[in-house]
């Protein structure tokens, strides 16, 4: 039987909120908090606050990596990036924050793992998907960069194959005209699926389909039809995961009110091909609004583990 985890922040302005949490399920539907709601890892490196987690296991060892942007709002906005998202997009951290584990509930120190250079702009919303053709994981990331003037944002990646050595950034995609983030990339029938976070024409989350990991990808129509009833410019984060039924959740992270309003409104479809995803807000549980994350497979007894585990109350 399968069970979930899901790796996430909170939207709060106090420090404790961009850091590491963990929700867990056992069917993708009903959701519960670990360690009472309270982080389970903290980030005492660079911006000291981390956002936009991803989780991934290796296949060749069993390790598990958390990846996350290095960036705290709650310490920086009012005075290292001037109250401006422009500051954050340009000078923020070219590093993306790093932990791993054996077993998910020990986990090393937190490092900064530096993939940008002087051109990256901030690095955010890391990612990562497996390439079976290469045998490689692609961990793939959101910024703006110099080589079209720091203009619309795109998607760069690095490959991998032990999280500990990376090949130099590449260009994943990007459109000429507006700009794309939060990646998410999912395979399904040996078919790549794409989420992105297009910022116009329209704002909205968008899918894309390629033959293979590194592209060529093309929009998927019928997605952008379903996704006609949600306002523009409210939605991001992309996240899905496969359940035991062979249907997909697809979350959309809502931030369209400030505060405790903000999270993830659930989505279901029977394939990731048909693009035919139905809100179903219904069927979900959340015990508060789960931030930028996303969600790893896991056993029952790794579900017992870090239900139970005593975490340390910082």
């Amino acid at each position: 039987m399968e069970a979930y985890l899901f790796v996430h922040f909170k939207e709060k302005r106090t420090p404790d909120g961009e850091q590491v949490y963990f929700g867990l399920s056992r069917d993708g539907f009903q959701w519960e908090a670990v360690n009472g709601g309270q982080p389970v890892l903290w980030a005492f490196y660079g911006d000291r606050g981390v956002r936009d987690h991803t989780i991934v296991r290796n296949h060749a060892d069993g390790k598990y990596h958390i990846f996350a942007t290095d960036l705290s709002l709650a310490y920086g906005m009012r005075g290292k990036y001037r109250n401006s998202w422009e500051q954050v997009s340009r000078n923020g951290s070219k590093c993306l924050a790093h932990w791993e584990s054996d077993d998910l509930v020990h986990w090393t120190e937190q490092e900064l793992v530096k993939l940008g250079d002087e051109n990256f702009g901030c690095l955010w919303a890391p990612d990562v998907v497996y390439d079976r053709k290469n045998g490689e994981y692609v961990l793939h990331w959101s910024s703006s960069h110099a080589d079209n003037g720091y203009g619309p944002k795109g998607i760069f990646c690095s490959r991998t194959r032990d999280f500990r050595q990376f090949t130099p950034p590449e260009l994943f995609y990007r459109e000429e005209e507006y700009g794309v983030i939060d990646s998410a990339i999912y395979e399904e029938n040996g078919l790549y699926y794409m989420f992105l976070k297009h910022e116009g024409n329209p704002a909205r989350i968008i899918e894309l389909c390629a033959d293979k990991v590194a592209g060529p990808y093309t929009r998927i129509e019928r997605f952008d039809e379903k996704m006609q009833v949600l306002e523009e410019g409210k939605y991001e984060a992309p996240t899905a995961v496969r359940i035991e039924d062979g249907r997909w959740c697809l979350f959309l992270d809502y931030y369209g009110v400030p505060g405790a309003g903000q999270g993830y409104v659930p989505f279901v479809a029977p394939d990731l091909a048909g693009g035919e995803f139905e809100r179903s807000d219904r069927l979900f549980s959340f015990p508060y609004g789960f931030k930028h994350g996303t969600i790893l497979k896991i056993s029952e007894e790794e579900y017992c583990r870090v239900r139970d585990f005593a975490w340390p109350q910082n």
